[in-house]
């Protein structure tokens, strides 16, 4: 049987097998209200080393590169797929959510981190950074299966927040990584390379925007296979050119497919088709594994803390830094803040991001990579299925037929 599973043969099928698996726990929990990323990890957990599949995966650092490349997919497609003339206007407070939101996330669960549960401050710090983002796929598989018709401005601003948090979590949390091994480390003299990270990274997302579509254009490939292929390559040179330059890659996969969106090629279409499923398969596969990596039996001894950063992320730093954030645009009710925070998922970046001090052997990681599982989990499971009721509840939404819910 050891032999077996060796073969190429036997692997190509148990891969097969567990991705339509995947498909269909993701499609149950989505019909229940649940996010689809609770069935992907879900059967991710029953496939490995405590659950009946019995699969023995524990390569954090191979995990670490799978998430990587699947967050890039994901957020190409999710930039392909933004309809910039709605939600440009929404571009200054989802730019401050994503950037200072972020910061006062993080600073928020870290404070609590070291009170509740006497963290140590920078592994408290590591935590805040590593929860501190929203999950674009979370947020949308929800939206999109609720019935409610929410106004454009609501989507449009969870839309473009979800996209472009990643960067500045993943900055916070390397930042972090780097202060951790410098000998004096020195805070402000990281300042210069955030703002180095930001300007190359979106300079190459729009650089690489303006040629997927020119290089379709020139080359005749209106549809077919080929144009597939440039669309792949499209992502995976904005990422490692923007790296390699000093610049944080992902937030150049985002603007390049916000960019490549935003003008007319003939292919577009089926290089949006595409790579929407690309990125569905990048969810599977990353979730699937995340939930192979995971051991249920390390998240009894660490439920008090999860639960206690849970609670201060959804009640308390969430609500905080929208509010703060959004204050100064006197467009957004109060109703509106309330429900922008309630709707702020968490998903497969903070998982993926708490490998990193697993791999930089940082004191304390397991502690805090079994805290976000626990975190991401129960945010999925508890504010998921309510998004529904949290809409209409405020008066934020209407029903398909047109009736309003408001008074």
């Amino acid at each position: 049987m050891l032999q077996a599973l060796f073969q190429p043969e036997f692997a190509m099928l148990l891969t097969g097998l567990l991705l339509v698996l995947t498909v269909f726990a993701g499609l149950l929990t989505s019909r229940i209200g649940f996010p689809a990323i609770v069935g992907f990890l879900g059967l991710g957990i029953l496939a490995g080393v405590e659950g009946p599949g019995g699969i023995v995966f524990d390569d954090y650092l191979l995990t670490q590169g799978v998430g990587m490349v699947c967050l890039a997919f994901i957020l190409f497609s999710g930039g392909l797929d933004t309809n910039w003339r709605a939600v440009r206007q929404m571009l200054g407070p989802a730019l401050v959510l994503a950037t200072v939101g972020v910061g006062i996330t993080a600073g928020v669960v870290a404070l609590a981190a070291i009170w509740l549960l006497n963290f140590a401050p920078l592994q408290a710090f590591l935590l805040g950074a590593v929860v501190a983002s929203t999950d674009a796929a979370a947020v949308f598989s929800v939206l999109r299966s609720s019935d409610l018709d929410l106004r454009d401005d609501v989507p449009a601003l969870l839309e473009l927040e979800s996209g472009s948090n990643d960067p500045m979590a993943i900055f916070l949390v390397t930042a972090l990584l780097a202060l951790t091994a410098a000998a004096d480390p020195q805070p402000l003299a990281l300042l210069p390379d955030f703002a180095q990270q930001m300007i190359v990274g979106a300079l190459v997302g729009l650089a690489i925007g303006f040629l997927l579509p020119e290089m379709l254009k020139r080359m005749g490939l209106r549809q077919g296979g080929l144009a597939f292929v440039v669309s792949i390559a499209a992502a995976l040179l904005a990422f490692g050119a923007a790296s390699l330059l000093g610049g944080n890659g992902f937030l150049a996969v985002y603007v390049a497919g916000v960019f490549a969106g935003t003008r007319a090629f003939a292919a577009k279409p089926i290089v949006r088709t595409f790579q929407d499923g690309l990125a569905w398969l990048a969810q599977v596969v990353m979730f699937l594994t995340l939930g192979l990596l995971l051991t249920p039996s390390n998240l009894l001894p660490i439920m008090g803390a999860g639960l206690a950063v849970t609670v201060v992320l959804i009640l308390i730093a969430r609500p905080l830094a929208v509010f703060a954030c959004l204050l100064p645009f006197r467009r957004f009710s109060a109703r509106t803040m309330l429900f922008v925070s309630w709707a702020g998922l968490r998903g497969a970046v903070p998982i993926v991001l708490a490998i990193f001090p697993i791999v930089a052997g940082v004191e304390g990681a397991f502690a805090i990579f079994n805290v976000v599982f626990f975190v991401v989990l129960v945010s999925s499971v508890v504010q998921g299925p309510s998004i529904n009721r949290v809409a209409k509840w405020l008066h934020i939404g209407e029903t398909p037929q047109g009736r309003t819910d408001q008074p």
